[in-house]
């Protein structure tokens, strides 16, 4: 009898950022690698003879929690990676409920006849996640092996072998990242041991215990960001007025706000790329500004962000890390392996936020009206 551990891999940008991620290569968060910790441990004691993962950085990532302490070399399989979601790759789950509400029904409904555009539907996926396992259980015949896979193709691999009909996907349940699932392999035939158990996570790492919809029991949704071009110069006094808010709101009793320059850099970067200015959408209503820079730290590497806000009515939703995902989503096709952005060190507030976040302090604004920090955040995927 063989032995088959599946493991989804730790909390990625995806998670994290609310982009629909399936075979875009994102990376792990802070969090994530907590997470990793905490599986290592679990898999301290528990024999392995051999390791396979989807090759993708998160599941390799994740891997390691098992395969290095117990110096075995992982095994990349290809289909084990996740549903592959084509056009919507990358896409923030903002836009594709804003742009796609019908098909994101029929997704989070998981039915059986709903096909990513130019990539993959839920039955194709499963039958090659079923094959992929299959194969590797026969590979090791009374042996143990762990499998470091997806979310969704894990689900959809539990529904074969609990013999779930098509039209019932929706009834299996979701597993929070890092989340182990047990199966025995023998005669050809998978028999469940247990699913999806996180025990190894504490509440302050689970994923799932940090998103809204899962504390509600499903009943009440996250707030999904979307987001476009600022229409310039039409929404001028939205942008200054916003900057007037967070100045004001950071400076108190420090020196008067002065608009003009502000509204000349955001020109200026406007005139660089439309998204020099991005207005963050919930819906039909706007959330938040993002300012991002092209040409400063060019040369280090690093994208720039002048400006990050959310509207005060939605500094309790939890939005500003979507905007950071945002960044991390225009810098990064641009070759840029960091983000910098200047925060206030009196700021209390946005320095927290920052550093829950990934971003380090770098050095020191000179020169300025009023004291600022430079902070970074690495986004590239090797050090």
């Amino acid at each position: 009898m063989t032995t088959l551990y599946l493991i989804r891999h730790a909390e990625a940008e995806g998670n994290l950022y609310r982009r629909i991620h399936g075979w875009y290569d994102a990376l792990i968060t802070d969090n994530g690698f907590r997470q990793i910790q905490a599986l290592e441990e679990r898999f301290r004691d528990i024999p392995v003879d051999a390791v396979y993962t989807s090759g993708l950085y998160r599941t390799m990532t994740t891997a390691r929690a098992v395969y290095v302490p117990k110096g075995l070399e992982p095994r990349i399989d290809p289909d084990l990676r996740e549903i592959h979601m084509g056009d919507w790759e990358d896409l923030p789950f903002g836009e594709a409920y804003f742009r796609f509400p019908e098909e994101m029904g029929r997704f989070n409904r998981s039915d059986p006849a709903w096909k990513a555009p130019n990539g993959e539907g839920f039955l194709d996926a499963g039958r090659r996640m079923e094959g992929a396992v299959r194969r590797i259980a026969q590979r090791h015949p009374d042996q143990t092996v762990a499998i470091f896979s997806h979310g969704t193709t894990i689900r959809l691999l539990l529904g074969q072998v609990k013999g779930t009909l098509p039209q019932e996907l929706h009834t299996l349940s979701h597993s929070d990242n890092t989340a182990v699932t047990c199966l025995t392999y023998e005669d050809g035939i998978f028999r469940l041991v247990f699913e999806s158990d996180n025990s190894h996570l504490t509440e302050e790492i689970s994923t799932l215990a940090q998103q809204f919809w899962w504390r509600q029991g499903g009943k009440a949704s996250d707030v999904n960001l979307w987001y476009r071009p600022a229409r310039w110069p039409e929404e001028r006094e939205l942008y200054r007025n916003a900057r007037q808010e967070a100045w004001t709101c950071t400076h108190i009793n420090g020196p008067e706000f002065l608009a003009e320059g502000f509204l000349q850099d955001v020109e200026t970067h406007l005139g660089h790329s439309p998204w020099g200015l991005t207005v963050a959408m919930a819906g039909e209503e706007i959330a938040g500004l993002l300012q991002l820079d092209t040409q400063r730290y060019r040369e280090d590497g690093a994208g720039y962000i002048p400006f990050c806000y959310v509207d005060p009515s939605r500094r309790e939703q939890s939005l500003g890390v979507q905007l950071i995902g945002q960044a991390v989503a225009f810098f990064r096709p641009l070759g840029r392996d960091k983000l910098r952005l200047r925060c206030a060190p009196y700021n209390d507030r946005a320095q927290h936020f920052y550093g829950k976040y990934g971003f380090v302090k770098v050095g020191e604004e000179q020169g300025g009206r009023v004291p600022l920090d430079i902070l970074e955040k690495y986004i590239g995927y090797e050090r």
